[in-house]
């Protein structure tokens, strides 16, 4: 069995560490650069880093910062934000990430998945999916609606229908970020990421909730998740990697342990 992974989650505003709670009420705590290396010794299996104002600010993202931060992990670096185009994909790569996130972007533009698959290979590819949960309709079937611009915008888009077109479309995986669960610290929406789960056969990532080492055992097994992606109980000196990672591990979860 393949092992599970532990995300990490920089979100970056204005090239500083920042989090907020259902994306929303964002501070500042601290430097994305130092933070990266620190976690990729600590035992993270992968970095994400979100430029989170990129695409509703209609700019490019930081590739300064990007660079910055690639030079100090020595695990994958996923990159997103502000990415239209496969010349900002280009850029994003050579400026030292292994996978590129798409989101925005890949709603407005959904050949921009495809065009990425084909230039880099699915396993370059992340679709971040910002979701909702709202009443079934004819128009959200499965109870869960797509946003974009960083969560500010919804838009007319059925969660499980839309990850299953990414699948098609030649996405290797998909960030699952509940937009109700993001940094409450009340634990996954696990019946969002084992729906997604179910409906496709490409790795998930759950993002959104992590309070404790339970949650993250909880979206691994009953959530069936691939991955956790996981921010504010590491960021705050809650819990450390090692502590989330044995837990799950002694569990019953594989983990990579390097210690």
């Amino acid at each position: 069995m393949l092992s599970k992974r532990i995300v990490l989650c920089l979100d970056v505003r204005d090239g500083k560490l920042t989090k907020g709670i259902k994306f929303a009420g964002n501070v500042d705590i601290g430097d994305p650069v130092e933070s990266a290396r620190r976690y990729s010794e600590e035992g993270a299996d992968e970095i994400v880093f979100y430029d989170i104002t990129a695409s509703a600010e209609r700019r490019g993202i930081f590739l300064d910062v990007v660079e910055k931060v690639a030079s100090q992990v020595f695990v994958p670096l996923c990159v997103g934000g502000g990415l239209s185009h496969i010349d900002d994909l280009d850029a994003v790569l050579q400026a030292g990430a292994e996978k590129i996130s798409l989101n925005t972007a890949a709603v407005k533009k959904p050949e921009l998945i495809s065009e990425g698959a084909a230039r880099y290979g699915s396993q370059a590819i992340v679709v971040g999916m910002d979701v909702l949960k709202v009443e079934p309709n004819e128009i959200f079937p499965s109870g869960y609606q797509i946003y974009i611009n960083g969560g500010r915008t919804p838009v007319a888009l059925d969660a499980l229908a839309w990850a299953k077109q990414c699948q098609e479309l030649g996405a290797g995986e998909l960030c699952i970020n509940s937009i109700d669960a993001d940094g409450t610290l009340d634990g996954y929406e696990l019946n969002l990421n084992a729906m997604m789960a179910e409906a496709v056969n490409i790795p998930i990532i759950a993002s959104g909730g992590a309070g404790n080492p339970a949650h993250i055992h909880e979206v691994l097994t009953r959530g069936r998740a691939s991955a956790a992606l996981l921010a504010s109980i590491v960021h705050y000196g809650q819990y450390t990697i090692k502590q989330l990672k044995d837990y799950a591990s002694e569990r019953g979860v594989p983990m990579r342990l390097t210690w």
